[in-house]
């Protein structure tokens, strides 16, 4: 036993030493990784304009069901191409398509993975992505029982290939060769997820779109597919923990090899007739296999709904490090995931997301309820000395810095701090970041209602003043140039009321542009909330309200009298005034 261990730790050293040769037309060389080079992306990256139906129906395939999956498992190449997510539609409606992951070579939106050995000398007869295995009749890949395919290559070598899935988005792909050819050899396995054409992505720079992977100590990998085309990148070191993949907003698809043993990952690019192709993949060291002798390899595959349980219980099984990090938390992970929880918590409570919104809100407000009390006892100060402070403006008349100054002193004296106002403003904005987050790309809170027309937290509020709210049969977001700004829902405009009557709680600033900046505001953050997700929306007029009642009751308690009419009818009147 000794003896064969010593060979095949020679075969391998043997093979990581041998010279790659002139890769085939169509593939990308990898780099120096034991000097084998992977299937890189091929030669039909350029679809062929049939239908997805029409190329699946030209190869012999494998069914996938599970209780989250659809779709087959392509016999030439062993490739999962096929793959479609039963619980998740493309449309709010049920009655839409599910969603798509996976789609063969030749369509239009080509995607897949794949798994293989490769030899450093290119002297073996090895499966490719023509090659056609062979499967049990009627068999079939479901969480229950695995597909087991195999291939001899006439050559002394017989490969199987295992492959099974749990019951949510868990691949295990085990590779396994027969030597029975009476001399040893050294494989090389690898793992590739390749995409063809160019994806459709939100665009937008809170949210990562494209190749993903975490390495080793280098920890997360992020290249949009745009910074991937004009970036050279740097020969990647082995690694021996990690994974590597491709995601979207919420869908992705993910290679997690072997963890504690060496790999090296790749980011690949290249273009077939003015069509981009992107690949990550991976290569291992080599596998020595004796003759007589059976040698395997075994990895996994995520592929599916970045649902945040699933991908925490992924990590705990392959112990793929920061596999969670598939989902962009950004950089305030330690305040947007904890949001996510604890929102996710109260759901389970109430069982529902909107619900569980409102009630995440009264407890931000119950942590911060001290420090706020004390901002707006020093407001409701404020507001008592404004009598004195139109004396000292009448006083020292259009002397503004002499203004300036006797205010500043009038303020040291009644140990009032003019900035405390805007505090409660300050706290709330990691709040209100961290949950745009979570609604953003969270896929929990896809698709997930609230109340009445609000069906999707997730997406902006459906409803629109400029057609009366759907009494007039027209979408005014077709109106050329002006369309993307004639949008304003229900709780857009609710918002937007809450804030305007938070700020007439307190009189207008005496310097007039801070004044028109204060009348302003209200107006221009209900336009641009409007196209923000509605739960941001609710979440916001929600804590408005909850900050209006809050400082009415201390002002009452000051007894600084609540004017909220008298500070809107001066507003006007003054702009009146000033026409």
């Amino acid at each position: 036993m000794e003896q064969e261990k010593a060979r095949q730790a020679e075969l391998a050293a043997q093979a990581s030493n041998q010279k790659a040769s002139t890769p085939q037309d169509g593939t990308v060389p990898s780099p120096d990784a034991g000097q084998a080079s992977i299937p890189g992306t091929e030669s039909t990256v350029v679809p062929s304009g049939k239908t997805i139906e029409d190329v699946l129906a030209q190869t012999s395939r494998v069914q996938i069901e599970t209780p989250k999956l659809t779709g087959s498992i392509n016999l030439t190449g062993a490739r999962l191409d096929d793959l479609h997510l039963r619980t998740y539609h493309e449309e709010l409606s049920k009655d839409s398509p599910t969603i798509t992951l996976l789609a063969p070579s030749g369509s239009d939106k080509a995607y897949y993975a794949e798994f293989g050995w490769v030899d450093s000398a290119r002297k073996l007869s090895l499966p490719t992505a023509k090659t056609v295995w062979t499967a049990p009749n009627s068999a079939a890949l479901t969480q229950d029982s695995p597909l087991v395919l195999t291939w001899d290559n006439g050559e002394g070598l017989v490969f199987t290939r295992t492959i099974s899935v749990d019951a949510n988005y868990l691949f295990s792909v085990e590779q396994s060769v027969e030597n029975k050819s009476g001399e040893a050899v050294a494989l090389f396995p690898y793992g590739l997820v390749s995409r063809h054409g160019q994806p459709e992505t939100t665009g937008l720079y809170i949210l990562h779109e494209g190749l993903i992977g975490v390495s080793g100590d280098d920890g997360l990998q992020e290249i949009d597919y745009s910074d991937i085309v004009d970036t050279k990148l740097e020969k990647p070191a082995k690694v021996s923990e990690g994974w590597v993949g491709i995601t979207d907003k919420y869908w992705a698809t993910a290679l997690i090899p072997p963890q504690g043993q060496s790999f090296q990952p790749t980011f690949r690019y290249s273009e077939r007739a003015g069509k981009p192709a992107y690949q990550s993949d991976y290569l291992g060291d080599a596998v020595g296999i004796a003759a007589g002798s059976t040698a395997s390899f075994k990895a996994n595959l995520f592929a599916g709904a970045k649902e945040v349980h699933v991908l925490e219980e992924v990590q705990s099984v392959t112990n793929a490090k920061n596999f969670d990090l598939l989902i962009d938390w950004g950089w305030f992970y330690f305040i947007t995931k904890p949001m996510f929880w604890a929102i996710d918590f109260l759901f389970g409570m109430v069982g529902n997301f909107g619900v569980a919104i409102l009630l995440i809100t009264v407890l931000v407000k119950l942590v911060f309820f001290p420090l706020a009390n004390k901002s707006y006892a020093s407001m409701s100060k404020m507001k008592m000395l404004q009598p004195k402070m139109e004396e000292i403006k009448e006083k020292l008349g259009d002397d503004k810095q002499a203004q300036q100054k006797a205010i500043m002193e009038l303020y040291r004296e009644e140990k009032v701090n003019p900035l405390a106002g805007c505090l409660p403003i300050l706290i709330q904005i990691p709040v209100f970041f961290s949950l745009y987050k979570v609604l953003f790309i969270t896929i929990e809170m896809r698709h997930a209602p609230f109340f009445g027309w609000i069906q999707d937290l997730s997406a902006p509020d459906p409803t629109n003043l400029f057609n009366l709210f759907g009494l007039i049969p027209w979408d005014p977001t077709t109106v050329p140039i002006l369309g993307s700004i004639l949008i304003l829902g229900i709780w857009p405009l609710i918002m937007g009321i809450t804030m305007f009557i938070q700020m007439k709680l307190n009189p207008a600033p005496t310097d007039p542009t801070q004044a028109m900046i204060f009348n302003w505001m209200p107006i221009i953050f209900t336009f641009m909330l409007a196209t923000f997700p509605a739960g941001l929306v609710i979440y916001w007029a929600w804590n408005n309200t909850l900050s209006i009642l809050q400082q009415a009751a201390i002002m009452k308690k000051h007894g600084v009298p609540i004017e909220i009419f008298k500070n809107i009818k001066d507003t006007f009147g003054k702009k009146s005034a000033a026409n």
